[in-house]
Order: structure tokens, then C-alpha cells, then sequence
């Protein structure tokens, strides 16, 4: 009796688990992929309520903002956004003016740091962070641990930067794991260049500071011992961006030293090239390509430095100037990456169209910037001499890649959208932003400050404003008018201030929602040029969809001008649609204060009446 109830209690067992694995397999295909949407968000600039913006101001007279300013409240009030992922920007320890010896670190010159907090793509120690950002430096890895932990307790990702191509002039790693040794600790410096030397250099050449350009003086002149133009490197090393001058220029990357990957000075490899038949393989293939190859050092390095954030609980990377490092190397180090963590986000900047689809495939990169694309286009055309034409140019050429292509409107790099130098007016972002982050499968970002319309307009000290300084302590303005003195809450922004976050806030929740976001695409734009009276290049449409989920999306890019459109949806839509004569309910997403009616004729195209104010958008869903 015993051995029956036995066979029955282990075939009972065998059904449950049956069960449980079928509904495991059909659970992930239930659920679909929706968009997601990164927040660029300057660490040390985000949480600082100090308002005095000197120029040239020290941490203590402009003040720093704390990992610990990223409290519950104000993460929840990022999530509600419509944010998945923040890219938590200069984390990484990198060069600073500030003293520090008191834990250990070494003070930093001047001479090679640009600005006074320092450039965060000017890595001084890849393995901890900037002590400017702890209110403990000597604990400030626990600090960030404990951020990524309330990041997490919220359901968003996080991202920080690794930059592959280049580290500080003065690399110093005091917190490296056991066994890891220092950028440069082995290699041959008598030699221009040797496979694993980690630095190309100068040899018996010492280093010289760059003679310094339009008035410029380090740190806007200010007293500090080690600003006295000079620099002991002995040999001279490479600059970041190329430069083989011992003297770098004005205008080189003078803070920083290329690393070598095994590409000689003439431009060869000194490794195995990776075959073409690869573009069409999974980075298991990839991984396991290069796992009998024998690869120069500064490749396992950065993958080490890489696979030592994942365990510390970063979600993924976003590469600095990634062009400037061989694809072969990205294909080792993102294959690694991912067979540690298969949903690791990983982000890269890369400028040249002709290497997209390189750094896609080969490099095995998630998601590039549509910098060159999508983002100058519609620069052109906020600015208003561009033609919303020019989006569908982009949208066919890039029509093979467009799911890895992030779309972005500002961005550290790039002028602020409020500034006089772009258009002056963060509302006359609103369409191109509807059209950014609906127009296809790829990830939206924004650029903190962007969402309440901050306008760069700051001398901090080093460059220049309409880009909010990465290199000066500073207070974001317009951005500490919503922190509230650390309420989070936007209690001091102005009504129009008020009204775009909300603006922010209706959209991106739509794109992290819409499952027809991740469907198909197609423009009606030429349709309704061809077909509708009063329709031009100043309008953009296009229509989104899935099995659950029909949109058409309605952009206006003209700050005066006001269309009465009888918008037409052509017959290859309705029957693609499979939609039959009549009329159809539509109601707009974004405020869902307006509706209207679609209506089939006997021909099959679609009509309904809308009326366009200057900057205004729709995005309807046919319901």
C-alpha cells in the first residue's frame, strides 16, 4: 500500500511540475516587450539645492548633490515619469579638485583635469567612485550600493558609463580587487607600442602641458599649489583622442591617454579579426569565439571592470566614444557581458553611420545614439528650415537597424533645448518629442532638466553655457525649482514649468504602456500631402500598430501656425487594419480631452477632421 501511494505521489509530482514549467514557458510569451525609457541624470548636479552658480566655484561655495539625494521620494517621482532605466552619469571615480588625501586618494592637477569637479569621462580608478558624491567618502561604494538597491526597490534599471578608449592622465587604482593591477603597471615604456602595454607612448619624451588658449587659466586662475603648467610624465603617453604630441593642444583631450587595444600606430591589428559570418550570429557564438583566442591585456581589463559592476549590481553600460575602439573588442567584451547578464542594457556612442551596422552586429551593441539621424533632423526642423519629409529619409534608412537606434533630444553633450543657441523655448520641443519617442521599437531617452525645460545658460568656469557644465560644481536652476529644497515635488516651478512636466510625464507613461509601440510602422505622411488640402512639410503623421493596439500619431512643428486637416488614412492601412466601411471612435491619448471619428468609405480610405494648434500633437487610438 505504501509503494502505491508512493508511485502516486511521484507521479502527482511529475504533473505539478509539468504544469508549473508549461506555465512558465507560455507566461513569457504572454508577456510583450514595451518601450523603454532612460533617464540621463547628472549625479552630482540632480539633488544640489545650492544656488550662488559662482564661476570656478569650489564644492564648498556651489555645493554637490549626494547618492543620497536619490531618496525614495525623489525616485519615485522619476519613476512616475515613465522611467525604466536611469543612466546615473559620472559615477565612476574620475579626476577632481578636491582634497581627498585624508582617505587615501591622491589630489589631482590642474593642469590635466578640466574644470574643478572634473570630467566624469577622465576615469581615475574604474573600480570605486567619485568620493565628491558620499556623504562619507571613505563608505562612498556602500552609498552607491544602497542607491542601486532603492533603484531597484522601484523597478527601474541602472546604467553608469565605462570608457573604453581613454582614462585619466594620472590613473591611480587604490581599490582594486586582489590580483588586479593598474592600467600601465607592466608595460614596456621604452616601446611607441607593444601588444600588451596598456598606453602607447612618447619614448624619452617628457609630457608638456598644453599651452593654454583665449584667456583660459586652470581652474579661471585660482590659487592651487599644483596649477603651475607643468605635469611629470615621463615618457609622454598618447592623448585620449589620438593626439602623439608630447604636447597635446588646447583643444585635444589633454586630461586623458588612449588606451591600446593591439591596434599598431599604423593602424593594423595585432589580434585575430573577427569573420564576417558572425554579424548573423547570438553572442554565445561570439563568447565562445573568442574564448581560445589569445587577446591583449587591455581587453580582459575592461571586461574584468565590466563583469565587476554587474555583481555589484548594475544593470548595464553606456560606452563612451565607442567608434574609437575596435569592433572585434566590443564583440568579446559585450559577449561577456551578456553571458553574465542576458538582459544587460548596454548603450553606446557611436557618430558614423557607415559603422552602425558594424557595432550592431559585430559589436554586439544593444542600442547606438540616433545622434546623425533622427536627432539632427529634427533639430533642423524645430529650428524651423528642416521639412518633416526628412524624418521618413531617416526612418527607411536605418529601417533594418531601427530597434537598436535610442532616440534622444538632449543629452550631456548636446545644447539644451531652451537655450537661445537651439530654440529657446523647451514647448517648441513638444512634437518633436511626440515624433522621438513614438516613432519606432527603440528606447527614448531624456536628459534631466529636459522634462521642466532647464536651459544651460550657467558660466560655471570650464566651456561654455547653453550645455549644462559637466565639469564645474553647479546648481541646475530650473531643475532645483522642482527638487524643492529636496521636497521633490515641483513646488517652485513656474505654471508653464509645471504644465510641460506634465506634458513629460502624459507621454512617456503612454510609451512605457502601448503595446503597439513594438509593433508596426508606417508614414501617411505623403499620402496627406498628395490628399489633403493644407497639409505641408511643417506636419508630421504616421500610424503604429498590433493585434490590440491601432495609433495614429499627428505632430504639428510650426510655432504660429494652426491646421484644419481632413487627415486621410490611405487603403492599404484600412485593409491592413481590416477595417470595414463606417465609422470608427478615436480618442486622443495624450489628454484624452479630444475625440473624433474615423470614418471608411466604399473606396476604403479613411477620414476624420482635426485641428492642429502650433505645437500640438495627437496620438488617437481607434477604438
Amino acid at each position: 500500500m505504501k509503494k502505491i501511494v508512493w508511485i502516486f505521489s511521484l507521479l502527482l509530482s511529475f504533473y505539478i511540475l509539468g504544469c508549473n514549467q508549461s506555465s512558465a514557458e507560455i507566461e513569457p510569451k504572454a508577456m510583450k516587450e514595451r518601450k523603454k525609457v532612460v533617464y540621463q541624470v547628472f549625479t552630482r548636479l540632480f539633488g544640489n539645492t545650492n544656488t550662488t552658480n559662482k564661476p570656478w566655484g569650489t564644492i564648498q561655495e556651489n555645493g554637490v548633490g549626494k547618492f543620497a539625494d536619490f531618496d525614495k521620494k525623489a525616485l519615485t517621482e522619476i519613476k512616475n515619469l515613465g522611467i525604466t532605466h536611469i543612466w546615473y552619469t559620472g559615477v565612476p571615480h574620475h579626476a577632481v579638485i578636491n582634497d581627498y588625501t585624508r582617505i587615501g586618494i591622491s589630489n589631482d592637477d590642474p593642469d590635466i583635469v578640466k574644470g574643478r569637479a572634473g570630467s566624469p569621462y577622465a576615469v581615475k580608478d574604474y573600480y570605486n567612485v567619485n568620493p565628491d558624491l558620499a556623504v562619507d567618502p571613505k563608505n562612498r561604494l556602500e552609498e552607491f550600493r544602497a542607491l542601486i538597491e532603492r533603484t531597484h526597490a522601484l523597478d527601474m534599471k541602472v546604467i553608469i558609463d565605462i570608457v573604453p578608449n581613454h582614462v585619466a592622465r594620472k590613473y591611480e587604482g587604490k581599490t582594486n580587487p586582489d590580483g588586479v593591477l593598474d592600467f600601465g603597471a607592466k608595460d614596456d615604456t621604452s616601446l611607441e607600442y607593444h601588444r600588451n602595454n596598456n598606453f602607447y607612448y612618447i619614448p624619452d619624451t617628457e609630457f608638456k602641458v598644453p599651452e593654454w588658449q583665449e584667456g583660459y587659466r586652470p581652474l579661471g586662475g585660482g590659487g592651487n599649489l599644483l596649477s603651475d603648467s607643468e605635469f611629470e610624465e615621463n615618457p609622454a603617453k598618447w592623448t585620449g583622442n589620438g593626439s602623439r604630441l608630447a604636447q597635446p593642444h588646447f583643444n585635444d583631450w589633454y586630461e586623458t591617454v588612449k588606451i591600446n587595444y593591439g591596434v599598431r600606430p599604423d593602424g593594423t591589428k595585432d589580434f585575430e579579426e573577427l569573420p564576417d559570418v558572425y554579424t548573423k550570429m547570438d553572442y554565445k557564438a561570439h563568447y565562445e569565439f573568442w574564448q581560445s583566442k589569445d587577446l591583449p591585456d587591455s581587453w580582459y581589463k575592461f571586461r574584468d571592470i565590466a563583469l565587476y559592476w554587474l555583481d555589484f549590481g548594475v544593470d548595464g553600460f553606456r560606452f563612451d566614444m565607442a567608434e574609437m575602439v575596435p569592433v572585434e573588442f566590443w564583440s568579446f567584451m559585450n559577449s561577456s557581458i551578456k553571458m553574465k547578464s542576458q538582459d544587460a542594457f548596454i548603450l553606446a556612442e557611436v557618430y558614423n553611420p557607415q559603422l552602425y551596422r558594424d557595432y550592431i552586429h559585430k559589436g554586439k551593441m544593444d542600442y547606438l545614439y540616433d545622434k546623425v539621424e533622427l536627432y539632427d533632423s529634427i533639430k533642423h526642423i524645430m529650428k524651423g528650415y528642416g521639412w518633416t519629409d526628412h524624418i521618413q529619409t531617416v526612418q527607411n534608412g536605418l529601417k533594418d537597424i531601427e530597434h537598436h537606434m535610442l532616440h534622444f533630444l538632449e543629452n550631456h553633450d548636446e545644447q539644451r533645448i531652451a537655450s537661445p543657441d537651439f530654440v529657446g523655448k523647451a514647448e517648441i520641443a513638444k512634437p518633436a518629442m511626440v515624433v522621438s519617442a513614438t516613432l519606432s521599437t527603440a528606447p527614448t531617452m531624456i536628459y534631466f532638466g529636459q522634462e521642466v525645460g532647464e536651459d544651460g545658460s550657467e558660466n560655471a568656469g570650464f566651456g561654455s553655457p547653453t550645455r549644462t557644465s559637466i565639469f564645474d560644481y553647479i546648481g541646475v536652476p530650473a531643475f532645483q525649482r522642482w527638487v524643492n529644497n529636496k521636497k521633490f515635488d515641483g513646488g517652485q516651478l513656474s505654471s508653464e514649468e509645471k504644465d510641460l512636466r506634465d506634458f513629460y510625464k502624459r507621454l512617456l507613461n503612454f510609451t512605457i504602456g502601448s503595446s503597439a509601440l513594438m509593433g508596426d510602422y508606417q508614414e501617411i505622411h505623403y499620402y496627406n500631402k498628395e490628399n489633403t488640402e493644407t497639409y505641408d512639410h511643417r506636419v508630421f503623421s504616421f500610424v503604429r500598430w498590433d493585434e490590440g493596439e491601432k495609433l495614429i500619431v499627428l505632430s504639428n512643428f510650426d510655432t504660429e501656425k494652426a491646421y484644419h486637416l481632413d487627415l486621410k488614412l490611405p487603403p492599404e492601412i484600412v485593409e491592413k487594419w481590416n477595417l470595414e466601411k463606417g465609422v470608427y471612435d478615436l480618442k486622443d491619448e495624450l489628454y484624452g480631452t479630444f475625440k473624433s471619428k474615423l470614418t471608411i468609405n466604399k473606396e476604403g480610405v479613411g477620414s476624420f477632421k482635426v485641428s492642429l494648434q502650433p505645437l500640438q500633437s495627437y496620438i488617437f487610438n481607434l477604438k
